[in-house]
């Protein structure tokens, strides 16, 4: 590739959620220095330690650059049209022999974070017609997806806490000093914490270990993991008990209130203290402070949705939310407004639902298409009909990040075939017959359609490449995936599938009465939309028929991809206003308030307190500033410095147990063990332990030099695959039954 002048590019970050702005100075084609971006309409020059590594991914030694055959048990490096003949040889006679149910799909969360994930991957599932997918969500973040289904009809339909406007802030299994946020997009999240403090307001912190986040809130308090859908339901019934509900501006579209009021009764803080933790006082304190807060939210994050109460934990959430009169508001709980979006909704929808159809071996019912993760393992190992035989990966590294994982891999070895899409060969995709690498982050164009639906503020901005790509895009691996799989062959042209996607939507719009394009020549207005790739025509096209868009109307001042190109550090389309009853998608074109399936988690809960307080410790995980996924471990600036995978146990657990700060300790679960170095502190919760995730490398295999070096321990070698969130199927990762002792000999 040519060589070009020394430039500076700007380029949202794509590492995490937070979607900071980046200035990258560029000489003879390589990054030489990362630098937050002070002009980014969003993150004002915020920048975390893992966005200045982008340029170390980018250069990784180790990031594939040409696909991989597996040959005599060892990775070769291959032409891109063998391995897609390879695929096709050995794949399409599974599906054909089997059934297409015989192949299972995993989607890591790296497609969150780009185009092709955002718009390629659905064809390729459509294509491939098996029900065994799943996915990172299910150990994350499925049990908010299911909370804002059943009370707002749609699982996208997530209200955000109002973080500039708010004077109140409740916070639960959230570290957002570590972790930028999570399913609240808001860049430099720190600095907007300090800032409800700086204007007066306070934040409290519940969380069983006194994060980063809980030293900076004006008060943290110990909260037994588990047990927060607990605390968070007996806050309802002091607002109900105390006559403090208030619906506000949402009085007019809420269903269920009288149901709810009845079925909180039997939660009183009194009941639920001693499971909890926490003292009935300060439950009932903060309960009134919420109340009569004039600019309040309560936001809870992955320490409460990773639990077996983790829909209930949700619902509960944003039912405080409601009932405080806090929902829909300014510095209350907001929905965005994203550029993306159906541009003129009303109220009203088919609703939500699960249980469309059933896994094959544990009968968990579907949630948003997907079955649990948890149940991967089963569907491979378990035989008969339907049995999966084969496996396609997309930006997932499930050997690491998905419970009972030592059976996962043992299962992953007896698959007859295996196709992993990913930068890297790793504990994962050390497993697969053909590893295709899409390009490297800084060799695409970026546009964060998933985040923008999460953000504190609506903004829009759209990233160029930075560099060409060496190989083909990651549309054009998906859509030659999809072709593979629809039959049409490997020497098919992924031209179709962009022809597919794009000209598809605009002929949805032609054919709408509704829409601005209807009665349009469909070929006119693809020429406006010009020879984009694939991914940044539909993006194109979603940004000018969205709320904010130009409509293809060239009289018209307008959002287009266009426009954001020529704003290299984003538009700011204001602060979220209400949205309610608009984005209301139940069939009531209301609020619903009192699901049965939530009314039977409420009795399922009701009867765990009648049962004694289990003993032993519980484990959690932890989040770090310079970790978010397994795959960072490969680069040393996010490495180096002191072991951080470690177990963290408070001094009277170590003391019970005779371990001295920096030994090896031996921790156990029903599922399996690792010996792992201690860290004591009194930051955790007496009877907590804490290990964090996404560590465990160095397997026979892997391509990760850095990573290996750094190896630690894989703490879902203790998670359980038994225990789910009934209702979202989410795993169990927070709250495990732990024992730890010294290994004998230590």
């Amino acid at each position: 590739m040519t060589q070009q002048a020394n430039r500076t590019v700007f380029r949202t970050c794509p590492l995490c959620e937070a979607t900071c702005g980046l200035e990258l100075q560029i000489e003879a084609d390589k990054v030489v220095k990362v630098r937050g971006d002070s002009s980014d309409v969003f993150s004002g020059g915020y920048i975390c330690p893992k966005g200045t590594a982008i340029a170390g991914i980018h250069e990784d030694p180790d990031r594939l650059k040409r696909p991989l055959i597996k040959r005599d048990g060892h990775h070769v490096e291959v032409e891109w049209d063998e391995a897609f003949a390879e695929i096709e040889k050995r794949l399409l006679p599974i599906m054909k022999e089997r059934g297409r149910n015989a192949v299972a799909a995993y989607l890591g969360n790296p497609n969150v974070h780009n185009l092709a994930g955002a718009f390629y991957v659905r064809p390729v599932l459509k294509a491939l017609g098996t029900r065994n997918i799943f996915s990172a969500s299910s150990v994350d973040q499925m049990p908010k997806h299911v909370s804002s289904g059943l009370l707002f009809g749609s699982p996208g339909a997530i209200p955000v806490p109002d973080l500039d406007r708010t004077d109140f802030l409740l916070m639960l299994g959230a570290n957002p000093m570590e972790s930028n946020g999570s399913l609240c997009t808001a860049p430099d999240f720190p600095g907007r914490l300090k800032a409800i403090r700086d204007r007066g307001g306070r934040i409290v912190v519940f969380d069983p270990r006194r994060t980063r986040t809980a030293r900076l809130a004006d008060e943290h308090f110990f909260v037994r993991p588990g047990t927060d859908a607990m605390m968070l339901v007996a806050m309802i019934h002091v607002l109900f008990e105390e006559n403090l509900v208030d619906l506000a501006d949402v009085a007019d579209h809420v269903n269920g209130l009288e149901e709810v009021r009845v079925a909180v009764q039997p939660f009183s803080p009194e009941r639920v203290t001693e499971r909890c933790g926490v003292d009935p006082t300060i439950i009932r304190r903060l309960a009134r402070e919420l109340a009569h807060a004039e600019r309040g939210v309560v936001y809870g994050r992955i320490g409460i949705h990773t639990v077996g109460f983790g829909t209930l934990a949700s619902w509960a959430t944003d039912v405080l939310n409601i009932l405080a009169g806090k929902l829909d508001r300014p510095g209350g709980a907001m929905f965005p407004l994203a550029a993306g979006s159906r541009a003129g909704k009303t109220a009203g929808g088919r609703g939500f639902k699960t249980g469309r159809w059933r896994s094959r071996v544990r009968d968990f019912p579907e949630v948003m298409g997907e079955f649990p993760v948890a149940t991967l393992a089963d569907e491979i190992e378990e035989p008969g009909e339907g049995q999966v035989r084969a496996f396609l990966t997309i930006g997932g590294n499930p050997a690491l990040s998905t419970p009972d994982s030592g059976r996962l891999e043992t299962a992953l070895e007896n698959l007859e075939f295996m196709v992993s899409v990913d930068i890297y060969c790793n504990e994962t995709s050390r497993h697969a017959d053909v590893i295709l690498p899409p390009p490297s982050l800084l060799e695409r164009g970026h546009y964060d359609t998933s985040f923008a639906n999460l953000a504190v503020r609506n903004v829009s901005n759209y990233s160029a490449p930075v560099f060409e790509a060496q190989g083909p895009s990651e549309a054009d691996i998906l859509a030659r995936l999809a072709l593979i799989f629809g039959g049409q062959g490997a020497g098919a042209d992924p031209a179709q599938i962009d022809d597919l996607l794009v000209r598809g939507m605009v002929e949805g719009h032609v054919a709408n009465p509704d829409s601005p394009l209807h009665g349009r020549d469909v070929d006119d207005v693809l020429a406006q939309v010009g020879n984009r790739p694939g991914p940044e025509a539909i993006l194109d096209v979603l940004l000018r028929m969205g709320p904010y868009g130009d409509g293809f109307d060239d009289a018209k001042e307008g959002l287009s991809l266009g426009l954001l190109e020529d704003n290299p550090h984003g538009i700011d389309l204001g602060a979220l206003e209400p949205r309610i009853p608009d984005l209301l998608a139940t069939p009531s074109a209301r609020i619903e308030l009192a699901a049965e399936s939530i009314f039977s988690e409420l009795d399922r809960m009701d009867g765990l307190l009648e049962e004694s307080q289990p003993e032993g410790l519980l484990l959690i995980g932890r989040r770090h500033l310079r970790s978010n996924n397994s795959w960072m471990h490969n680069v040393e600036s996010l490495v180096a410095g002191k072991n951080r995978c470690t177990l963290q146990m408070h001094p009277e657990d170590a003391a019970q147990r005779s371990i001295e700060a920096g030994a090896l300790a031996e921790i156990s679960s029903r599922v399996g063990s690792l010996r792992v170095p201690v860290e004591i502190n009194d930051d955790l919760m007496p009877g907590v332990v804490s290990l964090p995730h996404g560590w465990g490398h160095g397997q026979p295999g892997s391509r990760l030099a850095v990573a290996a070096a750094h190896r630690g321990v894989n703490t879902n070698r203790l998670t359980d695959g038994l225990p789910l969130d009934p209702l979202s199927g989410n795993a169990v990762l927070n709250g495990i039954p732990v024992e730890v002792v010294a290994p004998v000999g230590s």
